[in-house]
């Protein structure tokens, strides 16, 4: 891939089409790899996550600090490119900058702050109190379920006639065959699979599981062609951090202040997985949220990252891996997301 593509991950999609012979793979080849390559990155929180929960820090520190940091990462990138804009060209110079993020909240501060609360803030709160109650291979594997629920809730999310709202009966079909591999994981996932605190822990991961696809859309329909994926997910990290700030309140009269090895690990996770991952995700899937079953292909990459997690946690954490028919699990989970790419392809 070129420095010219890497510089289009980011842009609108009116400007995108007007790049599309630089794309690699034509289709939806490039957005399911940047969707994959996401899930690399994005497996680093499970495991990051996991780590400070055994380490005795509050998951509410975990979840808050994640977007404390990545804000003004976001905010500086955006920026940056609206002044390198400027020096090149006066006229797209306003495109880039944090005018647009500006103004787009501005235009809805209630719409933003709901679905960008909705698609962090509902999602990543449930994931980190996950992981204080199990495995991070079995939390990232039941995350799965997101997968599913971004293809069944498509009908409810737009009106009809609109072609976003079409189920995709095939994607469908690999989304139960993923969801099975799911179930079939947990089953395999030992004595922990069966306490009340793992069952918590999963009912708060299939919560965040169905808010980050209908928040993600939502944005994505906020923004529509005004703003570029790095101007988005400042305008969604800008618009939820009122909720940042009460999780971490409550982090604090809870457990007190964040300790230096959960300051550090935090950071690292709003690097990899907060920036990196999030804007490889983003950028996939606003390419595709025009066409329902790409953008449903997309949206399985992320279960790649069970497969990442399940074979990198042993490994840094020492903990207990997957066992034969966890693996089994995973493999079918790992099927479905190779079909759905086929099929995503056409």
């Amino acid at each position: 891939m070129t420095m010219a593509d890497a510089r289009a991950w980011g842009r609108p999609a009116g400007r995108r089409r007007r790049l599309g012979a630089t794309w690699p793979g034509g289709g939806a080849t490039a957005s399911i790899g940047l969707g994959v390559l996401g899930a690399l990155f994005f497996s680093s929180s499970f495991i990051a996550n996991r780590l400070m929960a055994v380490g005795g820090g509050a998951w509410e520190w975990t979840a808050s600090l994640r977007f404390l940091y990545s804000l003004p990462i976001f905010l500086a990138i955006v920026a940056v490119r609206g002044a390198r804009a400027s020096r090149a060209s006066a006229e797209s110079a306003p495109e880039l900058g944090l005018g647009p993020v500006l103004g787009a909240l501005r235009a809805a501060p209630g719409r933003w702050m709901l679905w960008s609360t909705v698609c962090f803030g509902l999602f990543y709160a449930p994931l980190c109190f996950a992981a204080t109650t199990s495995p991070g291979w079995m939390v990232a594997a039941t995350w799965q379920v997101t997968i599913v629920c971004g293809v069944v809730l498509a009908p409810l999310l737009y009106g009809r006639g609109d072609e976003r709202g079409r189920v995709p009966m095939r994607g469908l079909a690999l989304s139960g065959l993923i969801l099975a591999g799911v179930f079939v994981t947990q089953l395999g996932g030992g004595q922990s699979a069966l306490t009340w605190k793992a069952a918590l822990g999963v009912g708060a991961v299939l919560f965040g599981a169905v808010a980050y696809p209908v928040g993600n859309r939502r944005a994505m329909d906020l923004a529509g062609d005004g703003l570029d994926t790095f101007q988005r997910l400042a305008a969604m990290s800008l618009a939820s951090l009122p909720f940042w700030l009460v999780i971490a309140v409550i982090g604090g009269l809870r457990a007190g202040l964040p300790t230096s090895g959960q300051l550090s690990a935090t950071a690292v996770v709003a690097v990899f997985s907060g920036v990196i991952a999030t804007t490889l995700f983003f950028a996939a899937t606003n390419r595709e949220r025009s066409h329902p079953m790409r953008l449903a292909a997309v949206e399985a990459t992320q279960a790649a990252e069970v497969v990442f997690v399940a074979m990198l946690e042993p490994v840094i954490l020492h903990s207990s891996a997957p066992g034969g028919v966890g693996w089994a699990g995973i493999g079918a989970i790992t099927v479905g997301v190779m079909l759905y790419a086929l099929a995503g392809k056409r």
